[in-house]
């Protein structure tokens, strides 16, 4: 009788599944991303100079409409972390590569996600992302940047 391999392990911690979020997207992997995202059905997602999207079915709509373009490079740089027992909120600043006319570019978002903790371990409620200003890009280039 063939082995059946155990369901993964529940996400530990806020980190493990912002990182699942970012790689969904660095991926355009549309199922990854939907198992960072809690089933909860007043979930919100806000993508830069875009309308409020909530719940599952709006959430994986707007994803799947942005992986029809292809992948997003976006990475997490310069987080703060807020945790208590059940609920964390990580104040993002995005590096966005894009490829432009004039060749690679950087754009800056700045984003806020929020995690609860589930009976199916940890869990994105909500992601609210904005353009990011020179303020924040000067503030990153002075002080440094840290990826994880």
């Amino acid at each position: 009788m063939p082995r059946v391999k155990p369901p993964p392990a529940p996400p530990n911690s806020p980190d493990e599944i912002e990182q699942q979020f970012y790689e969904a997207l660095q991926r355009a992997d549309l199922d990854a991303m939907m198992a960072a995202w809690s089933d909860e059905d007043d979930i919100v997602c806000v993508h830069p100079g875009g309308p409020r999207v909530v719940g599952a079915p709006a959430i994986r709509a707007a994803f799947e409409a942005m992986f029809a373009n292809g992948s997003v490079d976006a990475v997490p740089d310069k987080v703060r972390r807020l945790q208590t027992l059940t609920c964390a909120v990580h104040s993002v600043l995005e590096r966005v590569r894009v490829l432009t006319e004039e060749g690679p570019r950087t754009a800056w978002v700045v984003a806020t996600n929020v995690y609860v903790k589930t009976a199916h371990g940890w869990r994105m409620v909500a992601h609210h992302a904005s353009p990011g200003s020179p303020h924040e890009v000067q503030d990153l280039v002075e002080a440094g940047s840290t990826l994880h």
